[in-house]
């Protein structure tokens, strides 16, 4: 119940701040409240900027818009109540509107209101002309940019969750950061105007304050003039440099914010670090300010202390750092001993290798914070959950014949991928919509083959601005790596690894697999189904569906391909759902029923290992297969393919080469529920 309470309490605070600033606007305020609100007043401007110096991230302080627009509201009510105060009691002397107001108009002006006036005006000048406006700028820009990185930055957090490289949770985190980034660049872009508009305000009161309390002194008061310009104008002064001071911090704390560059440092530790860390420049700097302090009339005390101070933190910056650099040992060189050959030299084929130039080495030491170990188990673990297997390791190893900053990806021995990644750089993939060009080395995306360039990493941010997804070097690796294992998932389902299925899946319900092998089923034709499954791009998490099936129908046919076209039949709602969103309509190709006819005849006379078609037709199918694959994607459509059961296996095996987008399903394989609607027909024209 107190908690409950306290948030209640937290609730109201807003709407009572609001309507009490709201209310000094219309309400007059003795000297004392007024005294207590300009503190207060200046009090939060000193908060707020240190805020603004010690956030790593603009993010940390995003509600400064609203803080910003408060203090702006804060400002003006105490201006109208401190104006009344004065045309009221201007008449009684330099303290009638409080301490603070008189503290301002005399002890920092020394009393004398022209030099408070010249005072005030430059320091409108300086909030509203150089770091309002400038900040303004600034978030305006910020903005613009914001709202244009963000398709990039989104294919980025998409391609990071397709790899593996990170959860839902996390992704769903990343995108909600890039959403509060442009709703905070966008709010402080609209902020900024209350702020240039309270300093034309503040122009605006003192005038007419300083009008106001001459007529009211001369006119109700019967002073004289020049006693009441002088009582007027210092409280008017006194009260415009109290509300222009903590009006200046508050912009500079904007212009802090919008202006920093996101880092794991603070203001002061980013200063530090960038500004004084190079000696050879303090150097420089010391040496010229030295020369200039010998020279005659110059003021050399200043610029030799100066020069001194400087040769000191340089001379303490070159030390510091030698004292940090490693001693180089030489490394020991081992000993040869001669040892007989041995099976031990008989080493195993990786099923998973990646190797690596020695330029990418720093990618999978852990001590150089590589990564690519962690993200290479990421995508381990998201193909386990999306095909239905865990897949071999990836073992990896450096191979000083490849150039530095290649790498290949191995198959059981056999190149299957390569690429060159380099550590340090983003690669800057063209999807396609990019807005302008960017300096680098011209490439293609290793994975996918899209045009793209290895940029700088200064060029990161301004690459996902104009358009282009950018990686990192790591993610570069993974992705063709992710790419290759799906490509190859039956390859890498092997003997060992469907026996750790079926053993992982016997944890579960062992009589189940216990009935299927080896008593109806031997190992191998349940592995060749499930290679048959994986070659056709169906995922296999569903496995007891599939041995259930297999359970049933292995008494009638040991036959691989009759037994896999019925476990596609069971899945073909998952099948189906893999193209086409649920209860959508499946809009699909389908063949004429002459070529049907004549296709289901050659699989009778012995088609069914794809050898059975005549020349001519097949070139004239394979030609009329890809001109409606490529009308299919003009429309963005799955390149899918409906034909009889009959000859499913035949078509897809014949069209797997030529084709690899397309998808061959039988009939059998679309669930009852869903509609059918034909957007080309093969061989029609024949």
């Amino acid at each position: 119940m107190p908690l409950a309470g306290t948030n209640h309490l937290r609730a109201l605070a807003g709407p009572i701040l609001i309507i009490m600033i709201l209310s000094m606007m219309v309400l007059p305020l003795p000297p004392f409240i007024l005294d207590f609100l300009f503190t207060f007043n200046i009090a939060v401007s000193i908060i707020v900027l240190m805020v603004s110096l010690y956030t790593k991230n603009p993010l940390e302080f995003a509600v400064f818009p609203t803080v910003l627009l408060i203090t702006t509201l804060l400002r003006l009510s105490l201006n109208i109540a401190s104006t009344r105060v004065v045309l009221l009691e201007g008449h009684t002397g330099p303290d009638a509107a409080g301490k603070v107001i008189e503290a301002f108009g005399h002890f920092l002006v020394g009393g004398n209101y022209a030099v408070g006036l010249i005072v005030f005006i430059i320091l409108v000048i300086i909030n509203f002309v150089v770091i309002t406006k400038g900040a303004g700028r600034i978030a305006e820009v910020s903005a613009r940019f914001t709202l244009d990185a963000m398709p990039g930055k989104q294919m980025a957090i998409d391609a990071d969750l397709n790899a593996g490289l990170i959860g839902e949770d996390e992704a769903r985190k990343r995108r909600a950061v890039i959403s509060q980034e442009a709703d905070f660049f966008g709010s402080m872009d609209g902020a900024s105007k209350f702020v240039r508009g309270d300093a034309i305000a503040g122009i605006l009161i003192m005038l007419i304050t300083i009008i106001g309390g001459l007529i009211v002194g001369v006119m109700q008061h019967d002073l004289e003039l020049g006693a009441a310009a002088k009582n007027y104008t210092m409280l008017t002064i006194g009260d415009g440099l109290v509300g222009q001071i903590p009006a200046l911090i508050i912009s500079t704390a904007a212009g802090l914010v919008v202006s920093r560059v996101t880092t794991d440092e603070d203001l002061g530790e980013q200063v530090l670090s960038q500004l004084f860390n190079q000696p050879q420049i303090l150097v420089i700097t010391a040496g010229i300010l030295g020369i200039m302090g010998l020279i005659p009339g110059m003021p050399n005390f200043v610029f030799l202390l100066i020069a001194s101070i400087l040769g000191a933190i340089a001379y303490y910056k070159i030390k510091h750092t030698t004292t940090q650099l490693p001693v180089s040992v030489a490394p020991e060189v081992p000993s040869i001993e001669k040892i007989d050959a041995s099976w031990d030299d008989v080493l195993p084929i990786d099923t998973l290798g990646l190797e690596v130039g020695y330029r990418l080495i720093p990618l999978v030491d852990k001590a150089q914070q590589g990564d690519l170990l962690k993200r290479i188990n990421g995508i381990r673990r998201k193909f386990a959950q999306e095909i239905g297997f865990l897949p071999p390791v990836v073992h990896i190893r450096d191979n000083l014949e490849l150039r530095p900053n290649a790498y290949r990806i191995t198959l059981k021995g056999s190149v299957i991928g390569q690429g060159e990644s380099y550590s340090g750089m983003y690669l800057a993939i063209n999807p396609g919509r990019v807005t302008m060009q960017l300096p680098g080395t011209v490439t293609s995306d290793p994975a996918f083959g899209l045009p793209a360039i290895w940029i700088e990493t200064v060029l990161r941010e301004q690459a996902q601005t104009t358009g282009y997804t950018v990686v990192d070097a790591s993610t570069v690796v993974t992705t063709h790596i992710n790419h290759l294992i799906h490509s190859h998932a039956a390859e890498l389902l092997g003997r060992q690894e469907l026996q750790k299925l079926l053993d992982h899946l016997g944890t579960q319900t062992p009589k189940l697999i216990e009935d299927l092998v080896p008593k109806l089923l031997p190992l191998s034709t349940v592995q060749k189904v499930l290679h048959n499954l994986l070659e056709e791009n169906v995922h296999i998490r569903d496995m007891r569906t599939i041995i259930e099936v297999l359970t049933e129908h292995a008494p009638q046919t040991q036959d691989a391909t009759e037994l896999t076209a019925i476990v596609r039949s069971a899945l073909g709602r998952a099948i189906v759902e893999q193209y086409y969103p649920a209860d959508s309509e499946l809009q699909v190709m389908s063949l004429h029923h002459e070529l049907e006819n004549i296709l289901i005849q050659v699989m009778q006379t012995g088609g069914a290992q794809g050898t059975g078609i005549e020349p001519g037709l097949a070139d004239t199918l394979l030609k009329e297969a890809r001109s409606a694959a490529q009308q299919q994607e003009k429309l963005g459509l799955p390149v899918v393919l409906l034909v009889p059961g009959a000859i499913r296996f035949l078509l897809a095996k014949f069209l797997r080469r030529a084709l690899p987008q397309l998808r061959v399903l039988s009939h059998s394989e679309i669930p009852d529920s869903r509609k059918i609607k034909i957007t080309s027909m093969i061989g029609g024209n024949k």
